[in-house]
């Protein structure tokens, strides 16, 4: 039989991905990940604040589709 523990442990991970692709659904960018990202990729850069990385995401979602007919 698995420990309470165990139990709360999956539950948690569970929510947080849960919570991650509800806000990837509604259009909201997951910062923590990007951090983790940057993090892992460009350790010698400094990542852009949340502010910027929020504005930077708006931007790409919303400017991908001026120009386009369909």
């Amino acid at each position: 039989m698995r420990e309470l523990g165990d139990l709360a442990r999956d539950a948690a991970r569970a929510g947080r991905y849960l919570t991650q692709s509800l806000r990837l659904m509604v259009g909201v960018p997951d910062y923590g990940t990007y951090l983790a990202h940057h993090r892992a990729t460009h350790p010698d850069r400094e990542p852009m604040s949340y502010e910027a990385f929020f504005r930077e995401r708006q931007a790409a979602r919303y400017s991908a589709r001026q120009g386009k007919c369909c």
